[in-house]
């Protein structure tokens, strides 16, 4: 379908805060569905393509794989014949995120105990507080830099709100 009204991909791109490149990549892998194109065959963007968008971007932004929100567009084509296995979809997703959060804030909390404990004898020294070696401050420092490459940064510019 052509049509003359809509968001050009570089409009998309900056009210969803993405590349054209990404949208493009989308398209191609089918995570967006036949987006309309103008008479000269540039493609249109509607309101609903953007809601669409949001949603892809929140998906991503829980680090589900691209795989799984392929299925889910899939089904999203079916209308009510795939509503049942999306809901599937979102609830199993929505428990392993609840799990990585109640990780994470438990280490969260560590954290903060840690650094609590470590300002505290910066604060007054005293011979009962062993000084960090050399060796452990390495130990430390490796296991920080995995954690931070098996996970990625999704979680180095993240703000919550609760």
């Amino acid at each position: 379908m052509t049509r003359e009204v809509g968001y050009t991909i570089r409009a998309m791109a900056a009210r969803c805060k993405m590349t054209a490149h990404t949208l493009r990549y989308y398209e191609r892998v089918g995570l967006i569905q036949s987006v309309d194109r103008g008479r000269n065959g540039h493609r249109r963007y509607s309101d609903a393509d953007e809601a669409w968008l949001d949603f892809l971007q929140s998906l991503r932004a829980t680090r589900m794989p691209i795989r799984e929100m392929r299925r889910y567009a899939v089904l999203r084509e079916k209308g009510v014949d795939g509503l049942v296995e999306q809901r599937t979809i979102l609830e199993e997703h929505r428990r392993a995120l609840e799990e990585q959060i109640t990780k994470l804030k438990r280490a969260l909390a560590l954290l903060a105990a840690q650094s609590e404990l470590l300002e505290a004898a910066q604060r007054t020294p005293s011979p009962s507080y062993p000084a960090t070696s050399e060796w452990e401050a390495d130990v430390c420092r490796d296991k920080l830099l995995n954690f931070e490459t098996s996970r990625g940064s999704a979680f180095a510019t993240t703000s919550e709100s609760e």
